[in-house]
């Protein structure tokens, strides 16, 4: 089965080259650096040993700063070059990722793509994060020899049950790693089921990660057009979100007038359409990105810029996560955490179960169902600014006590990093 998937992404490379020439002009891939995407690298390689993390979007990208920053603290020999596989994901590492950090886009996994990747970088140590397995890619580490570890693994239940039908295909690919690191014991589990080796319990890397930054001027310039009205953020929203935060605010302004709701578009490029909808609903609106300021009639700021979500963690005391009302799998509740927010969020929080146990068992969080608990939810924490002081503390805790994963991690790593003994 490997074989005839390797044979045949070979072949189709020129249909490949025509999906990624529809995504530019569907916005989702960078024209100017399409040529990654087939694996040419657009800078020259630095001499020297090479780790190369690969992290799929923006939650993983993020999840690696910390740890590529005490690598480099810690070993300034060694280079470093990121991959990622989104255009989101690769804006933000170009503003986040330390100086003389390379980052390029992961090349899709077809053969003549991947071995041109590989030779042009020769990476000394791969490092992958979460759970996705490219096959080419994967069989080419395994075949050059090239050590290789799974950071913050993560396998779903469902994902787990799909490998299971292929037994001897999970093996063989996993084979490429060393080691794997998983998130929750849950994880290490199925991740040993399906033919993993020497699987090991971490921790969740999104836990070591610095608090997102932001300007202090531009934070002051934000708490200032607030003012003193009452706000609260919905993060990272998905379509139907919006609805549901437009009904939210009607109800709660009835009660507490002049209240102020901000909401944050995962895809920063739907806010003009989030606007429309929200003026269609009788809501008064200001779009950030078009440069709009709150006025005191502002209902809604919508805030649809890239690379600010720290700003508006630090503006806001109650933030509810987007993509949990809507069967997505939600977004980070550390990265609140870590920035004194109450957090609440809705039934489909899944990519995050573990983090999410670990806050309701301090009572650290508040889970909902629907729109109307929520509602309920955010009138009482804006009415009792104590009781959400309460949950923001008790989120801070939960983030601060996991920290320590990092040095975990560096352990493990330091054999397999070039100069070490393995």
């Amino acid at each position: 089965m490997l074989k005839a998937y390797v044979f045949m992404t070979a072949l189709l490379a020129p249909i490949l080259r025509l999906h990624l020439a529809l995504r530019v002009r569907q916005g989702k891939e960078d024209a100017g650096r399409l040529s990654e995407r087939m694996g040419h690298p657009s800078c020259v390689r630095p001499a020297g040993p090479l780790v190369w993390f690969h992290a799929a979007s923006v939650g993983e990208s993020l999840s690696i700063l910390s740890l590529i920053g005490s690598l480099m603290a810690q070993r300034k020999d060694i280079a470093v070059l990121v991959t990622t596989g989104t255009l989101t994901s690769a804006r933000l590492m170009g503003k986040r990722l330390p100086k003389g950090v390379i980052h390029q886009f992961m090349p899709l996994d077809c053969l003549p793509w991947v071995r041109r990747f590989l030779d042009a970088w020769h990476p000394d140590l791969a490092l992958w994060t979460e759970s996705e397995f490219w096959p080419v890619m994967l069989s080419e580490i395994r075949m050059r020899r090239i050590p290789a570890v799974l950071l913050n693994g993560r396998l779903s239940e469902r994902s787990a049950r799909r490998w299971k039908k292929y037994p001897v295909l999970a093996r063989t690919l996993l084979s490429a790693f060393r080691f794997c690191l998983a998130q929750t014991q849950g994880d290490a589990t199925r991740l040993a089921a399906i033919g993993a080796p020497d699987v090991a319990l971490s921790g969740n890397l999104k836990y070591a990660s610095d608090p997102l930054p932001a300007a202090p001027e531009a934070v002051e310039a934000l708490s200032s057009a607030i003012g003193g009205r009452v706000c609260w953020l919905y993060a990272s929203t998905h379509p139907g979100e919006e609805d549901m935060a437009a009904h939210v605010h009607k109800v709660v302004a009835e009660k507490l007038p002049g209240l102020l709701t901000i909401l944050a578009p995962r895809h920063p490029q739907r806010g003009v359409e989030v606007a429309a909808m929200l003026r269609a609903e009788g809501l008064s609106c200001a779009v950030r990105s078009a440069g709009e300021t709150i006025a005191p009639g502002t209902e809604v700021y919508v805030a649809d810029t890239m690379g600010e979500m720290g700003l508006l963690f630090r503006v806001v005391p109650v933030v509810v996560m987007g993509g949990s009302f809507v069967p997505h799998g939600g977004h980070n509740p550390i990265e609140p955490a870590q920035l004194g927010c109450a957090i609440l969020y809705g039934p489909h929080m899944f990519n995050f179960k573990a983090v999410c146990a670990d806050l309701e068992k301090e009572g650290a969080a508040l889970p909902l169902t629907g729109s109307l608990g929520l509602a309920e939810a955010l009138q009482h924490l804006l009415v009792h600014p104590e009781a959400a002081a309460a949950l923001a503390r008790a989120a801070g805790g939960v983030a601060e006590r996991n920290r320590d994963v990092l040095g975990e991690i560096l352990s493990r790593l330091h054999p397999l990093l070039p100069g070490g003994r393995a």
